[in-house]
């Protein structure tokens, strides 16, 4: 069983073109001994987000703090504490920070995914 905070690991910058305010930490990975998923903590300052883009792999997301919007098309979602998300593999998708504050949230993918 591993057992640590996820503060124990530092967060960078998420250096992606289109992503703008946003860093990651990777919590859980494969290297823990995770066999299927990475979960990864990722804050996205006021203003910030993350590219619009799409892959062929789901991300599940549980938010923690802060304020934003799911983007999905010409659809968005509204984003606040306790919100869960399922973006479906080849979905396009992005995540923005309305609010004030940093946007927190977990997201969990398939560990042959990790970035």
């Amino acid at each position: 069983m591993l057992r640590r905070k996820d503060t124990d690991i530092p967060a960078t910058d998420v250096e992606m073109d289109g992503a703008e305010g946003v860093k990651i930490r990777v919590i859980i990975s494969k290297e823990d001994g995770a066999p299927n998923c990475v979960m990864r903590r990722f804050t996205i300052e006021p203003g910030g987000h993350t590219p619009y883009h799409t892959h062929n792999w789901e991300h599940e997301i549980y938010v923690l703090s802060g304020e934003g919007e799911a983007r999905q098309g010409d659809q968005r979602h509204p984003m606040n504490p306790g919100t869960v998300i399922l973006a479906i593999p080849n979905e396009e998708h992005n995540f923005n920070n309305t609010g004030t504050e940093p946007l927190d949230f977990l997201c969990i993918v398939p560990h042959m995914q990790e970035k």
